[in-house]
């Protein structure tokens, strides 16, 4: 029987094998005796969204809010707190006294209404109950004077629940609402001509917290668009802009004006219009 003969790098790359396949089992027997769990860390929530806030704006909520007070009571007045009823003692009810017998001569003589069983006596007329019509505009609860409040209480000046930051979307609120209060103003004051449509101009102004004005409106750089054909339209386009936001008086804004947040800029052009 002939024997096979293996040359020297076979015999190295055999003996390499054996070891590499040795080491394995150990390795696997070595997890398999191992009894540490693997703890994964918790998973986090990531947010996309382009609007953040750093700060907290939510409300800040109050525990009780004054009731609307007013001359005339509204028609579903606020419930008077009940007060505590004390319980009444049991009362002892005394037997009724036994009535004494009439006698003859006591008996009451009857009359000629009595005598008649086909005869009812006459009901007493009454008369409807007159139905008052609602009153508008009042309150549930009466006073000499015109209080606002939004709940029932009476221990307490709060009307409304105030936040504490204003937060990026109560800034976007307030500037849409100033946008479009001077988009109204600004239309139909768009100068006409050639190349109108191109010219863009910035106009910054200061609000105080009720909304008014305060101090004169500028224009903020130069304005852009301009072209040979649309060149003399520019100074009225900077005016009419101007006169847009002045035309407004006092905004009508969903809360006071922060004090720190009170600059806004207008950009007019043809698509604002």
């Amino acid at each position: 029987m002939a024997t096979l003969a293996l040359r020297n790098d076979e015999k190295i790359g055999l003996g390499a094998a054996v070891l590499l396949h040795g080491a394995l089992v150990g390795v696997l027997a070595m997890q398999t005796m191992r009894t540490e769990v693997t703890v994964f860390p918790e998973r986090i929530n990531v947010s996309l969204t382009t609007e953040v806030g750093l700060e907290a704006a939510a409300p800040e909520p109050v525990p009780e809010s004054r009731a609307a007070v007013a001359p005339t009571l509204a028609d579903n007045p606020a419930p008077a707190p009940e007060a505590a009823k004390p319980e009444p003692a049991p009362r002892v009810q005394p037997a009724p006294p036994k009535p004494p017998a009439r006698t003859a001569a006591q008996q009451p003589a009857p009359t000629r209404d009595r005598s008649r069983p086909d005869r009812t006596p006459p009901k007493p007329a009454t008369t409807p109950p007159k139905k008052t019509a609602g009153k508008t505009g009042g309150a549930p609860r009466i006073g000499d004077d015109f209080l606002a409040g939004k709940g029932s209480s009476t221990t307490t000046t709060e009307t409304r629940a105030p936040a504490q930051v204003i937060g990026a979307t109560e800034l976007a609120s307030l500037r849409s609402a100033i946008a479009r209060q001077v988009k109204i103003k600004w239309q139909g004051r768009v100068p006409q001509g050639p190349d109108s449509e191109k010219l863009v101009t910035r106009v910054r102004f200061r609000l105080k917290p009720d909304g008014t004005l305060a101090g004169e409106p500028e224009v903020l750089g130069a304005t852009t668009g301009v072209t040979d054909l649309n060149r003399n339209q520019v100074a009225r386009h900077r005016e009419e802009a101007v006169r847009a936001v002045k035309l407004v008086g006092q905004f009508k804004l969903p809360f006071p004006v922060p004090a720190d947040k009170n600059i806004f800029t207008i950009v007019f052009d043809r698509n604002s219009s």
